[in-house]
């Protein structure tokens, strides 16, 4: 048994050196780590151990697993860092120096408040995290403890790629990528404090308040006796900061396999204050943040004892959020590219910092 173990870590290594794309990477923890892989094979053959070397032998193929489970986390962010240099390299040059007399543009109002929300929650000690728009199955559903074939996979209409990889349908899946990179805070008696705004992908069926392209920012914070409480701190904070007056809001149970208990934190719709109006479904209510505690599955799958530390998560709609910040009634215009539409939202532009300094 130990012998062996210690041949399928030699093996890894050997077949990880080669490995060279995120998909390779992916195969790799299929054959390993699946439910028909080397490790799991390993352990069903702890029934043939003597009893008295069995727990040895578990703990050995126990390493064995968290071992591999590291390794191939360290393999895809090198591989990432990799393919983004590619990206870069293979960039047209353009010439910086080029004098440029009017303004060229304005922010998108979806920048402008992922970037205010970014800057509250980095006031509160939180890292700010980029991940990936086309991700695998494990990361998007396995490690948040929604196995294959889980019902509650009915809820993502999911855009799936032939490379076997899909795209994003929720900000949440980074979550197992960023606990496991920030694991180590822990250990050292820090917590665990991050957002990880990005773009999601849905088959929606499109309509005021629905689009198949939206922008979310996932956060999380991990530490010992971390409770709903820490978590309705946040929230009211972040909403005070970003409308600057009271909002009503209401917290609901909601249903997330990745969350228990789950929420959903809802706010007054801010168009119609509340009286229903297309933008809410004519509930005077729109949904904001679906949140709760991380699910004790999803600490186990980042390597993180649950029995020991807890924590909370949110998913941020960022495009509804942009929606009741300026007004928008249809969130079919923030993918228009439509200027004029557009423009109309924002409340700074990229301009000539000749003209700006003359302008001072």
């Amino acid at each position: 048994m130990f012998e062996k173990a210690e041949e399928l870590k030699k093996l890894f290594e050997e077949k990880s050196n080669q490995a060279a794309a995120s998909q390779d990477v992916e195969q790799l923890r299929i054959e390993f780590l699946g439910k028909k892989g080397f490790v799991t094979g390993l352990m069903q053959e702890l029934r043939n151990v003597p009893n008295e070397k069995k727990k040895e032998a578990g703990q050995k193929i126990n390493e064995l697993k968290q071992a591999i489970e590291a390794q191939i986390a360290e393999k895809l962010e090198e591989i990432k860092k990799i393919e983004e240099q590619k990206l870069i390299d293979a960039t047209e040059s353009y010439d910086e120096t080029m004098p440029v007399s009017v303004d060229v543009g304005s922010y998108h109002p979806i920048t402008l408040v992922r970037r205010e929300v970014e800057s509250i929650f980095l006031s509160m000690g939180f890292a700010v995290e980029d991940y990936s728009e086309i991700t695998d199955d494990y990361n998007c559903f396995e490690a948040l403890n929604i196995p294959k074939h889980h019902p509650a996979r009915d809820m993502q209409d999911t855009y799936y790629l032939s490379t076997n990889q899909l795209l994003k349908t929720h900000t949440s899946a980074a979550q197992n990528t960023i606990l496991r990179k920030y694991k180590s805070n822990l250990e050292q008696g820090n917590p665990i404090r991050a957002i990880f705004p990005g773009r999601c992908f849905r088959n929606e069926k499109i309509d005021a308040c629905h689009e198949n392209t939206f922008f979310q920012m996932e956060g999380i914070m991990v530490d010992k006796d971390i409770s709903i409480s820490n978590l309705i701190y946040f929230m009211k904070t972040m909403l005070s900061e970003v409308f600057q007056r009271d909002i009503t809001v209401r917290l609901r149970p909601g249903f997330f396999p990745f969350v228990e208990p789950g929420f959903e934190l809802d706010i007054q719709c801010l168009i119609c204050g509340g009286e229903g109006c297309p933008s809410c479904k004519d509930s005077g209510w729109l949904e904001l943040c679906p949140c709760g505690m991380i699910h004790p599955n999803v600490l186990t799958a980042a390597g993180i004892d649950p029995e020991e530390y807890t924590g909370f998560a949110f998913g941020l709609g960022m495009t509804r959020l942009a929606m009741m910040r300026y007004g928008v009634k249809d969130i079919r215009v923030f993918n228009s590219g439509n200027l004029k539409d557009l423009s109309q939202f924002t409340e700074k532009s990229f301009t000539n910092p000749e003209n700006e300094s003359k302008e001072a």
